[in-house]
């Protein structure tokens, strides 16, 4: 049986520079990174790795340095005015990072057209070996499980999957019995965390956890054992646990990295 593969996601250590990052992947054990190509937010800290080739390189000597590899590149959203075409270099530098995962989100209320565009962006994406994953975020227009499964089967391409995020799953409100039954092949990596409390019942709450306070696995209400019981075998992990406490507190991205590590796998020795 192959090794599980352990990512660590650009949202756990955002302050990080990529090289920074890939070098505290290394450090802390884990075999793959998760590059952020595109901001999630206006607001957010970015490292433009597309336009800056300097980094670019610096980055790539650090990944050959160190034998980590590139699992996921994020994030593009599919929103109403998208272009896909307009992907394309973004799409070039993830082929260029050896990354084989897209992370995808879906901010189009019609969802046809939604579903067209995630549609032309597998075509695009298949040309340099890549599989856009839609992640469903209860915030977005994808919101939950069973509409981002029926708009990625709709598209029908062979290169489409769907992205299951533990702290979606749980905040969105979707179904273990749901998950067990998507076809394994759509299911090809997915983010793993713990979620602490009740749904709130407003949305701008559940966003600020998604984006600033997650929980390592096992410290959460989470069913993380169930989740992982319908999601395919050894299928690879992101570890995507942004805890800004911590980081406040002075807590280094080295640290954060390796207690989110060092958890996930106490929770897989308990399965």
């Amino acid at each position: 049986m192959n090794e599980r593969i352990y990512s660590l996601a650009s949202l756990t250590v955002l302050e990080l520079s990529p090289p920074e990052m890939v070098e505290v992947a290394a450090r802390a054990g884990y075999s793959h990174v998760g590059l952020r190509l595109v901001p999630a937010t206006p607001e957010e800290h970015h490292f433009p790795l597309v336009a800056d080739i300097g980094l670019r390189r610096r980055t790539l000597a650090c990944l050959r340095d160190t034998g980590i590899r590139v699992l996921d590149v994020e994030i593009l959203r599919l929103e109403p005015e998208t272009v896909v075409t307009d992907f394309e270099k973004i799409l070039e530098v993830g082929a260029q990072f050896g990354a084989s995962e897209l992370l995808v989100a879906g901010n189009d209320s019609d969802e046809h057209r939604l579903t067209e565009n995630f549609a032309r962006l597998c075509d695009l994406a298949a040309r340099y070996g890549l599989h856009p994953h839609l992640e469903f975020m209860p915030w977005t227009d994808a919101r939950n499980l069973e509409q981002a499964v029926r708009i990625v089967e709709t598209a029908g391409r062979e290169n489409g999957a769907v992205l299951v995020d533990a702290f979606h799953f749980d905040r969105s409100g979707s179904r273990l019995e749901d998950l067990a039954r998507v076809a394994p092949s759509r299911l090809r990596y997915a983010q793993l965390c713990d979620v602490a409390g009740p749904r709130p019942t407003d949305m701008t709450e559940i966003l600020r956890q998604a984006r600033n306070e997650r929980r390592f696995p096992g410290e959460g209400d989470c069913d993380l054992a169930g989740l992982l019981q319908c999601l395919p075998v050894n299928v690879p992990l992101s570890l995507e646990i942004p805890t800004l406490k911590l980081l406040e507190q002075g807590v280094s991205g080295l640290q954060r990295a390796q207690m989110a590590l060092d958890k996930t796998r106490e929770l897989m020795a308990r399965l």
